[in-house]
C-alpha cells in the first residue's frame, strides 16, 4: 500500500492509503493529508532529494562543458568544416543535376570561348515536366555567330509560345554554363556574362513607380550595362503606353541595341508591334521570327513552332474568344479592327454599333457551327448528288442551322 511520488511543492514523498495508517513507523513525518491517503517525508527521502537537485546542476555544469569544449573544436576547424560544407553543397548540387538529366534525357552542352548561341530541338526544363495534355515543342536556337542573327525580333500571336521561346533560351543558356546537361537534341553556347531580361508587367506602388515606370526602369538598366557577352530578352518593350509611343520607344531600343550601346549583345525581342519587322532589311543581323499558326474554319491552331518568316497578325480577338469575352464584344472588336487596319484611328470615322437584334440575325463572329454549314457545302459535289442523298445532306444541315440558332439566342 505504500508509494511514492514526486510534485513541485513537497519534492519526493511516500504515499499511505487510509487503511495503511496504523502500520506507518514513527520517523515518517506527515507532510499533507488527502481524502484517501497521507503523504509522508523520511530522512533519507531528504538526502535523495538533496543527492538528486545536485546531480541536476552537476549535469547542467557538465553538459556546457562538453558544448563549450565542441565550440572550440568547430572554431579551430572552420574553415575546414565550411570547405566541407561547400563541397558537399556542389555535390549535392550536382549530383541532383545528373539524376535529372539521366531520368529526362538531357544532353552534355558545348560551352567555347567564341560568341552565339546553337540549340537543337530545345525544350523548356520547367513546362515540359507540366505539359499534361500534349507533349512540349522543340524549338531551335541561332544566334550570334558570323552569319547568323545578332538581333532577332519575335512576332506573333498571344498564347503562341512567344514568352516560352524566350525563356528557354535563359534557362538553357545559364543551365549549361553552371555545369549541368540541358533538355535539347545538341546545343552550343559561347560565355555570357549576364542575361539581361525584360518580361512581365508589375508595378512598384510603395515607391511610387507605374507598371510602365518599372518597364522603362529595367530597360534603362539593360542598355546602361549591356555587354559584347551579353544576352538580352526583351518582352514587349513599350506596351505600357500608347501604341506610337510605345512602338517608337520599342523601334528606338532595338537601334540602340544593334549599333549604339558600344557592344554587340545578343538580343531575343518579342513584340506585337509588326512594323518593327522592318528592321530586318535596314539593320544588319536583324532576323525576323515569328510563332507559326495554323487557320482552320474552327479557328486557330497554335503550333508553338519557331519559323523563320513574321508574323502579319497578333490573333488578339482569337484569344479574346477563348477566353470567354461575350459574342457582340467579339463581333464589335472584329469591326473596328478592320476599319483601323484600313483607315488608321479617325474619330469621325468610327461608326455606331450595330443594334443588338441585328447582331443577332447574322452570322455570328467565329461560330464554329455556322462555319462548318459553310464548309460542308462547299465541299458537296451536286452533280452527282443521288436524291436519297441530297435529301440526308439537306435534313442534315437543317438540323446544324436550327442548333447554331439556338446557341446564339442562349
Amino acid at each position: 500500500r505504500l508509494r511514492t511520488g514526486y510534485n513541485r511543492v513537497f519534492g519526493y514523498y511516500l504515499e499511505i492509503g487510509r487503511t495503511g495508517l496504523e502500520t506507518v513507523p514513527p520517523y515518517f513525518e506527515r507532510r499533507q493529508t488527502l481524502v484517501n491517503a497521507e503523504r509522508f517525508v523520511t530522512p533519507d527521502l531528504r538526502e535523495f532529494q538533496d543527492k538528486m537537485g545536485r546531480s541536476e546542476g552537476e549535469i547542467t555544469r557538465i553538459e556546457a562543458e562538453l558544448y563549450r569544449e565542441i565550440l572550440d573544436r568547430v572554431i579551430a576547424r572552420a574553415l575546414d568544416l565550411q570547405m566541407l560544407g561547400r563541397l558537399l553543397g556542389l555535390l549535392d548540387c550536382v549530383a541532383s543535376l545528373a539524376r535529372v538529366a539521366q531520368e529526362r534525357g538531357y544532353v552534355r552542352p558545348e560551352v567555347s570561348a567564341p560568341r552565339g548561341i546553337r540549340i537543337r530541338g530545345g525544350r523548356h526544363p520547367v513546362l515540359e515536366t507540366t505539359c499534361t495534355d500534349s507533349s512540349f515543342v522543340p524549338n531551335d536556337v541561332t544566334l550570334g555567330g558570323e552569319s547568323e542573327a545578332r538581333i532577332v525580333i519575335l512576332t506573333g500571336p498571344n498564347m503562341a509560345g512567344k514568352s516560352t521561346w524566350l525563356r528557354m533560351t535563359a534557362l538553357l543558356s545559364i543551365m549549361a554554363q553552371a555545369g549541368s546537361w540541358i533538355p535539347a537534341e545538341s546545343a552550343s553556347f559561347g560565355l555570357i556574362d549576364r542575361v539581361f531580361t525584360r518580361i512581365g508587367a508589375r508595378d512598384d506602388l510603395v515607391r511610387g513607380n507605374s507598371t510602365f515606370m518599372v518597364e522603362m526602369l529595367e530597360t534603362a538598366a539593360i542598355l546602361n550595362n549591356v555587354t559584347d557577352r551579353s544576352l538580352v530578352i526583351l518582352d514587349e518593350v513599350g506596351r505600357g503606353t500608347s501604341t506610337w509611343d510605345g512602338m517608337s520607344i520599342a523601334w528606338a531600343v532595338l537601334e540602340y541595341l544593334h549599333h549604339d550601346c558600344g557592344a554587340a549583345p545578343g538580343v531575343l525581342f518579342a513584340t506585337h508591334y509588326h512594323e518593327l519587322t522592318c528592321l530586318e532589311e535596314r539593320l544588319e543581323g536583324v532576323r525576323n521570327f515569328s510563332m507559326a499558326v495554323s487557320e482552320g474554319s474552327d479557328g486557330i491552331l497554335f503550333l508553338h513552332q519557331v519559323v523563320r518568316r513574321p508574323a502579319d497578325r497578333s490573333y488578339g480577338i482569337e484569344v479574346a474568344r477563348l477566353a470567354g469575352l461575350p459574342k457582340s464584344v467579339l463581333r464589335r472588336a472584329f469591326e473596328l479592327l478592320e476599319l483601323f487596319e484600313k483607315e488608321g484611328f479617325e474619330r469621325s470615322s468610327i461608326p455606331d454599333p450595330l443594334p443588338l437584334n441585328h447582331l443577332r440575325g447574322q452570322m455570328m463572329l467565329f461560330s464554329t457551327e455556322t462555319d462548318a454549314i459553310v464548309e460542308e457545302l462547299a465541299d458537296l459535289d451536286v452533280n452527282n448528288l443521288t436524291p436519297m442523298r441530297a435529301m440526308e445532306v439537306l435534313y442534315g444541315m437543317k438540323e446544324k442551322s436550327e442548333k447554331a440558332r439556338r446557341s446564339r439566342e442562349h
